[in-house]
């Protein structure tokens, strides 16, 4: 199926115009002059954990996220969001936003968004969404243990570094169940021209929420310091949050260290030395 097909299908609108944006993205402008971002996924079921993922992140008191235009098999159309500048009201309210977005909870640590994958993916890894009512094991064995042995057979660790990162203590105070975007690096804020930040990319799950904050402080996020004040403002973190930080990190480093090599393994060796 082409890009301009896909478009048609999903949004049963002709396109009149499609470029390439990278990878397997496109933008498109339909015949009726609404604009729209079509996505096309080769791992099984990631077109459908990313729709649902956009779908159940679309809360009202949320940071916004693009409207699901349609899905079919790999492919995906969304609402396109024009390009803005990040700005320190902007990452204030995005703040409060994400705090509001994570109170709306989830069944379980691990449960998928209602009508998602329990195979899902986190960019071109695969991750899987399994319930649990313990944070501490769930977090243990899903998203380190699990990742940790991926890159060993990636070449990425030898066994005994995988060692050193497995026996990492995890823990954190007792929370409910968090509504996480799951994927929240920095790349996956979109500053728009609206004036507000917009959530693109999910791999949505239920999480500590600490894991989403961890993870937008990892490759940097422009003006982090206005983001986490008004988030604990909105709603006060557990003391020692800041400590913990590297363990929440060892997920998406380890992910990284699957997909791109020795280098993020490294990083993933300092957090769990790092890590309380």
């Amino acid at each position: 199926m082409t890009p301009e097909d896909a478009a048609r299908e999903l949004t049963g609108t002709p396109a009149a115009r499609v470029r390439r944006l990278g990878g397997e993205v496109w933008a498109v402008d339909l015949a009726d002059g609404s604009p729209v971002v079509l996505k096309r996924h080769d791992r099984p079921n990631a077109a459908l954990a990313e729709a649902a993922s956009l779908e159940w992140l679309a809360e009202p008191d949320g940071p916004p996220a693009p409207r699901v235009r349609g899905r079919h098999e790999h492919w995906l159309a969304m609402d396109r969001v024009e390009p803005g500048r990040p700005s320190p009201s902007a990452a204030e309210e995005f703040g409060r936003r994400l705090a509001a977005l994570h109170a709306t909870g989830a069944p379980a640590f691990g449960a998928p968004p209602p009508g998602g994958p329990v195979d899902a993916a986190i960019g071109l890894a695969p991750m899987r969404d399994v319930a649990s009512d313990r944070w501490p094991e769930w977090f243990a064995e899903h998203r380190i243990a699990y990742y940790a042995r991926r890159a060993v057979d990636a070449g990425a660790l030898t066994p005994a570094e995988a060692r050193v990162i497995e026996a990492v203590r995890v823990d954190a105070p007792a929370e409910p169940p968090a509504r996480l975007h799951g994927d929240l690096w920095s790349g996956n804020v979109h500053w728009a021209a609206d004036g507000r930040a917009w959530l693109l990319d999910p791999a949505a799950h239920g999480g500590h929420r600490e894991s989403d904050l961890a993870m937008l402080a990892l490759f940097g996020c422009p003006h982090l310091d206005r983001v986490l004040a008004a988030y604990d403002e909105a709603a006060p973190l557990a003391d020692g949050w800041r400590d913990r930080v590297p363990l929440h990190q060892l997920f998406p480093l380890l992910v990284h260290a699957v997909l791109f090599g020795r280098g993020y393994a490294r990083q993933a060796l300092s957090a769990a030395r790092s890590a309380p």
